[in-house]
C-alpha cells in the first residue's frame, strides 16, 4: 500500500481521462487548471512514466496512461459499489436515484442543472452513469435513462424531455475568418465524432444531405466522444455539429458561435425513460427533470431569438 500514490492524484487523473481535457477536469473538480496540471506531474513522477501526451491538442493519454486509467476507473468503481452496498445495509438506498445518459449530455446539460435539484431535494442523491453506448438502456440498477432519438422504446415509461436541433458551431475567431474568406460548409475544416458505439446520432453526412450541401471530402479530425471533440472546437481546430442542448451553454457564454442559418430540425428529441415500478425518489426526480426540460426548451427559444447574428439570412 505504501507504493500507491495519494488518492487525490488518482481521482484528478481519472477526471482528466474521463473528460479528455485538463480544463474540463478542473471545472468538474472545482480547482484551477494549474492545480490539475501539477497533480498530473506529481503522479507521473510517482509512477515513473509520462501519462499524458502534451504534444497533441487536446492532450491524449499515453499507453501507460491508458493502462492506469483503466485500473483507476475499475478501482474507484469498486469503491463506489462498496459504498452503495454499505448504504443499502444501513437503509439509505431509498434516497438515491441512478440516471444513465451520454457523456455529452451529462457534462453539458444534466450535471450543470443538478444543483437546482439538490437545492430543492437535498435528501436525494443522484448517481450519474455515462455508458459507452449513445443509447443508454435501463440496465439493472438504472432508474432513469435520458435518451436521444425519435422515441418508441418499449421498456419502462417514456416521456419527451424537449425537442432537439442541430447546428454547426465553431470558435468565434475561426467562424469570422471563414466568413471573411467566403468559405462555406462545403470546404470548412470539420470535426467528427465517430465511434462503434455512436450509431444513433447524425453525422456530417446526414447534416449536409439534409441541407443539400455537396462536399467532395469529409476529412477532418475525428474523436470518439463529444467532450474531446468540443475541446478541439473551442481551440479553433474546426467546425463541429452542435446539438443545442449540449452546445447552448458555450454559445451563450460566447465561447462558440452557431453557423449563420445553419440550424436544422432532424425530427429528433431527448426523452426520459423510467423503470417501473418507480421509487419515491425516482418519481421526484422524474418530475423535476420534466420541468427542467420545459425550462430548457424556453431558454433555447429565447437564445435563438436574442442572437440576430446566427439567424437564417
Amino acid at each position: 500500500m505504501d507504493r500507491l500514490p495519494p488518492l487525490r492524484l488518482l481521482t484528478t487523473f481519472e477526471a482528466v481521462s474521463r473528460h479528455g481535457s485538463m480544463q474540463l477536469a478542473a471545472a468538474r473538480l472545482n480547482v484551477t487548471q494549474p492545480a490539475v496540471s501539477q497533480a498530473l506531474k506529481s503522479l507521473e513522477e510517482h509512477v515513473g512514466a509520462p501519462l499524458v501526451d502534451r504534444a497533441t491538442r487536446p492532450a491524449q493519454l499515453t499507453e501507460a496512461g491508458e493502462l492506469l486509467a483503466r485500473a483507476v476507473r475499475d478501482g474507484l468503481g469498486q469503491i463506489a459499489a462498496a459504498l452503495e452496498d454499505i448504504r443499502a445495509l444501513s437503509g439509505q438506498e431509498g434516497n438515491q436515484v441512478t440516471v444513465s445518459c451520454t457523456l455529452g449530455m451529462a457534462t453539458y446539460w444534466l450535471m450543470p442543472s443538478l444543483p437546482e435539484f439538490y437545492a430543492r431535494h437535498p435528501e436525494i442523491t443522484v448517481n450519474v452513469q455515462a455508458p459507452a453506448t449513445d443509447l443508454p438502456h435501463l440496465a439493472p440498477g438504472i432508474d432513469i435513462a435520458v435518451r436521444y432519438g425519435t422515441g418508441g422504446w418499449r421498456e419502462g415509461r417514456t416521456l419527451k424531455l424537449f425537442d432537439e436541433r442541430v447546428c454547426p458551431v465553431a470558435a468565434p475567431a475561426l467562424l469570422e475568418r471563414l466568413e471573411a474568406e467566403g468559405i462555406g460548409l462545403d470546404s470548412a475544416p470539420l470535426i467528427h465524432v465517430r465511434s462503434p458505439h455512436n450509431q444513433h446520432w447524425a453525422g456530417w453526412e446526414d447534416y449536409l444531405r439534409t441541407r443539400g450541401i455537396a462536399r467532395g471530402r469529409l476529412s477532418g479530425q475525428t474523436f470518439n466522444n463529444y467532450v474531446q471533440a468540443a475541446q478541439a472546437v473551442l481551440d479553433g481546430r474546426g467546425v463541429m455539429l452542435g446539438w443545442r442542448s449540449i452546445a447552448s451553454g458555450a454559445v451563450r457564454e460566447g465561447a462558440l458561435r452557431m453557423w449563420p442559418g445553419g440550424e436544422v430540425d432532424l425530427g429528433t428529441s431527448y426523452f426520459v425513460t423510467a423503470a417501473t415500478p418507480m421509487s419515491q425518489s425516482a418519481q421526484v426526480f422524474l418530475g423535476w427533470i420534466q420541468s427542467a426540460g420545459t425550462a430548457a426548451e424556453e431558454n433555447f427559444q429565447n437564445q435563438r431569438l436574442s442572437d440576430p447574428r446566427d439567424q437564417s439570412r
